[in-house]
């Protein structure tokens, strides 16, 4: 068993922390208890700060995998209008999902961790519906703002839930299989979906 004073020392200390510091204890605690066996008042001991506090940051359990979710769903919007608008709508928001799953690979908790604990937790599945609708949106938004439309119409709405479809299944291809780096398996979604759409009967 790891020991944990490190821990106990950390008690009593101003409280002042990060969402970084939080992730880091909240994974570590979910590798060796499971995530359902964690709660908020174990993850705050692990950091050194009250319950109180803690809750600034986060505002249950299961937004902690998610990381500052809200922040990454302004870099996507910023990352879609950032690309060569003169491309056709979905290429832009192919390239933009690419550009949006880039991440540090020295990132701690590592993505793979993360995505693995969202994707495979049955716990935290109801909460992910919300996280998703909200990505999705932003598919949604773009598509809507380029061709004229209600973020709601059939277009855009089908658009955001393509997009999303094919983003999942990469990570789930990715998550068993070290074949392709997510990038690649990322960039094959969307070849997949083109010749799954020209099989012949």
């Amino acid at each position: 068993m790891p020991t944990h004073a490190h821990r106990r020392s950390a008690v009593g200390r101003p409280e002042a922390t990060s969402h970084a510091v939080i992730e880091r204890a909240a994974f570590e605690l979910f590798a060796e208890r499971g995530f359902d066996a964690v709660t908020m008042a174990d993850i705050a001991a692990e950091v050194g700060v009250s319950r109180r506090t803690l809750f600034r940051y986060f505002e249950s359990k299961n937004d902690i995998p998610w990381g500052q979710f809200d922040l990454t769903l302004e870099r996507f919007r910023t990352i879609l209008r950032a690309l060569p608008q003169m491309l056709p709508v979905h290429e832009v928001v192919h390239r933009g999902v690419l550009e949006f799953n880039r991440f540090d690979e020295t990132a701690a908790p590592p993505h793979r961790e993360r995505m693995r604990l969202i994707l495979e937790t049955p716990a935290l599945q109801a909460h992910s519906v919300l996280r998703y609708a909200e990505w999705r949106a932003v598919v949604a938004e773009y598509v809507a703002e380029r061709a004229g439309l209600d973020p709601h119409d059939a277009l855009p709405e089908t658009a955001g839930q393509v997009a999303l479809a094919l983003a999942l299944s990469a990570y789930a291809i990715w998550l068993r299989s070290g074949a392709l780096t997510l990038e690649q398996r990322l960039a094959q979604s969307m070849v997949d979906l083109r010749t799954y759409l020209t099989v012949g009967p």
